[in-house]
C-alpha cells in the first residue's frame, strides 16, 4: 500500500513543455524511458530542467533528445554533466520504426510534452504532431478566452 502511494506521489512531480500545444496538433503520445547520469536525475527531481526549445529525431534505429537543458546539480562535483547534450530516448525497434515512417510520410515532429517520474525512473511523454499556423494559434487563444470568461460567468452565478 505504501509503495502505491509513493509511486503516485512521484509522477505528480513533472516537468512539462506548455508551448508544445500551443505551437503543435499533437496526435499521438508514447511514454519512453530516458538515458540520465545521476546528477541529471537529481536536477530533474528539483525541477531544474527545460523542454521549451527541445525536440527529438530519429537517426541510425535510434531515437535523440536535442536541447533538454538539464542543469548543472547544484551540490555536483566534477562528475556534473553538460546541460544541453543530447539524450538517448529508450523505446521499442517496432516504435522507433513506426515513428520514423510517420515522420517521413506525414511531415510530423516528435515533441516532447513532459518528463515525470513512474516508480523512481525519468519518463518522457513524447507527442507526435503537425506544427500550428498562425491562424490555427489564434483560433486556441481565442478558445481559451472563451473558456475562461465561462468559468468566471459560472463562479460568479454560483456565488450568487
Amino acid at each position: 500500500m505504501a509503495k502505491d502511494k509513493k509511486s503516485k506521489e512521484n509522477k505528480s512531480e513533472s516537468i512539462q513543455n506548455r508551448k508544445a500545444r500551443y505551437d503543435y496538433f499533437i496526435e499521438d503520445t508514447i511514454v519512453c524511458g530516458l538515458v540520465l547520469s545521476g546528477t541529471e536525475i537529481k536536477s530533474i527531481r528539483t525541477g531544474r530542467a527545460q523542454l521549451k526549445d527541445s525536440y527529438a529525431r530519429i537517426e541510425k534505429g535510434e531515437a535523440w533528445l536535442y536541447n533538454c537543458n538539464i542543469s548543472p546539480y547544484q551540490f555536483g562535483n566534477r562528475y556534473n554533466h553538460e546541460p544541453l547534450r543530447k539524450r538517448k530516448l529508450l523505446l521499442n525497434k517496432r516504435e522507433i520504426l513506426k515513428l520514423d515512417q510517420k515522420i517521413k510520410e506525414k511531415n510530423y515532429n516528435l515533441i516532447p510534452l513532459k518528463i515525470f517520474f513512474l516508480r523512481n525512473w525519468a519518463k518522457m511523454e513524447i507527442g507526435l504532431g503537425k506544427s500550428k499556423k498562425t491562424y490555427d494559434k489564434r483560433e486556441t487563444i481565442k478558445k481559451k478566452e472563451l473558456q475562461r470568461s465561462l468559468k468566471e460567468t459560472k463562479n460568479t452565478v454560483n456565488k450568487r
